[in-house]
């Protein structure tokens, strides 16, 4: 049998695991700092709750592993971690909203595979629920902005509105009927380009006219208020657009930084307001890591009750990792921080390792019997800062010698200069 991994799948060895958990780690301090508490959904639903009408759309499950289980009940394996989200929350109406939720999961996609694109892949969701107001949707903003901060990333936010897009297509002569797959064109052209565009709009049997007046609408740049001003011309009194100047309006006054994209379509039809995007600079990674908007059908279309507004973004892990990685070249394989030799001393150093980890120091510790040179090569390949030698003399002065592998540098401490010298630099 020939060893192979399924095709979209990637192993995650112990130094990516760790940068990855740092990212995790990160993005959840953050999600805390706003109030979003921990859900956690299944890896798969029953196939009917992801197909749902107003769920993902046909685009997308087009993409779903569907598979059936030994009762013959259709499931699929979960392509996002929203749908199930709001499964969750139509179980559950007597829930209070506004109702504020991460989640940091697996999801599944059986598409085209290429560079930082996987079919499985882990994404890093907040949403809120129960709230209409663009106040939410500048929040889910701002917690972005101050995530890739605190990532050092250097990150582009570029945001639309999906109301706005349908009145553009409207006035440029677009049928209603062909409203939701133009805008799957207009998704594209970040990616392919203008002329990829409209040659599928061509052959999506739009119009020549119409495909040029959507040419237009999707060229206009400048700055934010520029952008505004030439789409007031078209489409006076739009909805869309008071939604756009209210969400800058609140962008402004929290300092935050983003562009208003008229061409950002999002392609998932479930999206109904406010649609996000998050690219980064100076990376290799040119899709989007951070994706998302406002979807306020799909939780009603599951209870029957029409509107029930819905806010919210999805990190994607993995391509953020390989952005991590460009810029952090920290090849740890281990997360300990402190390697213990002990020397004839193994009793005495199991109880140290204990101590320390009981003042939280991340410990490793020898437990065969090597000698201190094979030792120090553990050490060194698997990037632990500092090796902890504990022989029988330093013992019965009551001390330790600590070396620093980055200088190699010793130093004799006590257990409690130990401690304070490791807490300082962590």
């Amino acid at each position: 049998m020939k060893l192979q991994l399924p095709k979209g799948t990637r192993d995650v060895a112990q130094e990516a695991a760790i940068a990855r958990s740092k990212i995790v780690s990160t993005l959840k301090d953050v999600f805390e700092l706003y109030g979003f508490s921990p859900l956690e959904t299944p890896l798969f639903e029953r196939y009917e709750v992801l197909a749902s009408k107003y769920a993902g759309g046909a685009e997308i499950l087009k993409e779903s592993f569907k598979f059936k289980d030994q009762g013959k009940r259709e499931l699929g394996l979960r392509y996002d971690l929203t749908v199930p989200m709001c499964r969750y929350i139509a179980m559950n109406p007597q829930m209070k909203l506004p109702f504020k939720r991460y989640a940091i999961g697996e999801v599944f996609r059986d598409g085209p595979v290429e560079k930082a694109r996987y079919r499985q892949f882990t994404q890093c969701d907040v949403d809120v629920v129960g709230n209409s107001s663009m106040n939410a949707d500048a929040e889910i903003i701002t917690l972005v902005s101050r995530a890739f901060k605190k990532l050092n990333l250097d990150a582009v936010i570029k945001f639309n509105n999906r109301n706005l897009l349908n009145e553009l297509l409207e006035d440029a002569g677009v049928n209603k009927d062909k409203t939701e797959t133009a805008i799957l064109s207009i998704d594209k052209l970040e990616k392919f380009g203008i002329d990829y565009v409209k040659k599928e709009l061509k052959d999506k049997k739009v119009s020549e006219e119409e495909i040029k007046s959507i040419e237009k609408i999707i060229k206009i740049k400048g700055t934010n208020i520029k952008k505004i001003n030439e789409i007031k011309k078209l489409v006076p009194g739009s909805e869309g657009i008071k939604e756009i100047e209210e969400l800058i309006s609140i962008l402004k006054s929290l300092k935050i930084i983003a562009e208003f994209d008229i061409s950002l379509a999002r392609g998932l039809s479930y999206y109904t307001g406010t649609v996000v995007e998050v690219f980064l600079k100076n990376s290799s990674v040119k899709s989007a890591v951070c994706a998302g908007g406002r979807y306020d059908n799909i939780i009603g279309s599951f209870i029957g009750r029409g509107n029930f507004p819905a806010v919210g973004i999805s990190f994607g892990l993995d391509r953020i990792y390989d952005a991590y990685m460009e810029k952090n070249k920290d090849n740890k394989k281990t997360t300990a921080k402190v390697y213990i030799v002990p020397i004839n001393t193994l009793e005495d150093s199991v109880r140290i390792a204990e101590e320390l980890r009981n003042e939280k120091v991340s410990v490793d510790i020898d437990l065969a019997g090597r000698g201190p040179s094979k030792n120090l090569k553990y050490a060194n390949s698997l990037g632990i800062p500092y090796v902890l030698f504990v022989g029988e003399e330093e013992l019965k002065q009551g001390k330790v010698k600590l070396k620093d592998m980055n200088s190699g540098e010793e130093k004799s401490l006590t257990a409690e200069e130990l401690v304070v010298f490791l807490q300082e630099n962590d």
